[in-house]
């Protein structure tokens, strides 16, 4: 855990067996999933007041379809404060199923409190905000300059750690480790971070291997989930 947050954009499983001296890499890349669902603390606290959300696609350029229902990629909503004069606030990420209604009601449900101003672009599936106790703002597309920016530099660090070579059914953990670090950024102590993690770790249930490497979401299932095209730096995040 000590070397996990002191490394400043991430670890990988490779680089930890490389520091404990472990024989199997597999034991390493289990004890890293294990504590990247620590990082998610039970009922933690949602995000409030005005927030931005979208949603990108994460996943290598091809031919093809492109936009809302791509395919070889996975869709990631992204929910995040926007402070004003201070600047980004916490963010919140997800693996969603697809950019229905169905899929992101739910998701800014879970992760922003009721009565909070939700800023989104004109799509259809953010039509049942208003009724599910929101205050909906509609703008335009280039007006979510922060939702942007995370999901640019979300991809940025999947690429930088995991050299982009990520599977749909463990997007959820490198997902919660990324906001782990970001919401926590600006702490200029180690030591805090590490306690942060020891904390949240005897809070959250067990982790068998078993449950490590089966999808993790429900519509993770057949073939077409196996492996997402490989990820690259798209300047509009694959929409």
């Amino acid at each position: 855990m000590w070397h996990i947050t002191g490394q400043k954009y991430g670890a990988n499983a490779l680089g930890l067996q490389r520091v404990l001296n472990l024989g199997s890499y597999h034991t390493a890349w289990q004890w890293l999933h294990k504590l990247r669902r620590a990082m998610v603390r039970p009922g933690r606290d949602r995000l409030s007041g005005v927030v931005e959300v979208d949603e990108t696609y994460v996943g290598g350029k091809k031919p093809g379809k492109r936009g809302r229902g791509a395919a070889g990629k996975a869709l990631v909503g992204i929910a995040v404060e926007d402070k004003g004069k201070e600047g980004i606030g916490r963010i919140r990420l997800g693996h969603l199923e697809d950019a229905s209604g169905a899929s992101l009601t739910p998701f800014v449900k879970g992760v922003v409190q009721p009565c909070s101003t939700i800023r989104t672009d004109d799509w259809l599936g953010y039509n049942g905000l208003s009724d599910s106790g929101f205050q909906h703002c509609i703008v335009n597309s280039n007006d979510l300059k922060l939702a942007h920016l995370i999901a640019a530099l979300m991809k940025r660090w999947l690429l930088g750690i995991y050299q982009g070579a990520v599977r749909p059914s463990h997007l959820a953990y490198y997902l919660d480790e990324y906001t782990f670090r970001f919401n926590r950024r600006t702490s200029a102590s180690r030591g805090k971070l590490f306690y942060r993690l020891v904390q949240q770790a005897m809070m959250v249930d067990p982790a068998p291997a078993a449950t490590l490497k089966g999808p993790g979401l429900p519509f993770l299932l057949g073939a077409d989930n196996l492996n997402l095209d490989h990820i690259d730096e798209d300047s509009d995040h694959n929409i």
